[in-house]
């Protein structure tokens, strides 16, 4: 009995840790180190969002997919989530919102980086 209690107890402490994983990785490129998605997908920032509210939507969303939070995920330290205009959760990092690129098809692809001058990759 008292190896099963300590066995629940060790897991229910284990799982807040767990609930608040960052929602993004850091991984080594030819540009630095960099944040991806969990996936491993490079994590863009955008030079048009000011305050951090994100400025891109619609077609833009579209080629530049938010890195989408849910009603159950949780800012801690440098991660923050912001209420896209559609009513949508997005994360941010640093305060700048967090985008994926729709160019970008394999792990590591960083096609995003420059575009238009004002497209980013997001670096911790």
């Amino acid at each position: 009995m008292k190896t099963r209690f300590a066995l629940l107890l060790t897991l229910a402490l284990s799982l807040p840790n767990f609930a608040l994983a960052d929602p993004a990785m850091t991984a080594d490129s030819a540009k630095g180190k960099i944040l991806t998605n969990p996936a491993g997908m490079s994590l863009y920032t955008f030079a048009m969002d000011k305050g951090g509210m994100s400025a891109c939507s619609g077609p833009c969303a579209t080629n530049w997919p938010p890195l989408a939070a849910t009603a159950s995920d949780k800012a801690s330290g440098d991660w923050g989530i912001l209420k896209r205009a559609d009513g949508s959760l997005q994360w941010t990092y640093k305060g700048a919102p967090l985008y994926t690129f729709i160019q970008d098809k394999a792990k590591g692809d960083m096609t995003g980086d420059g575009v238009k001058g004002v497209w980013h990759l997001a670096h911790p």
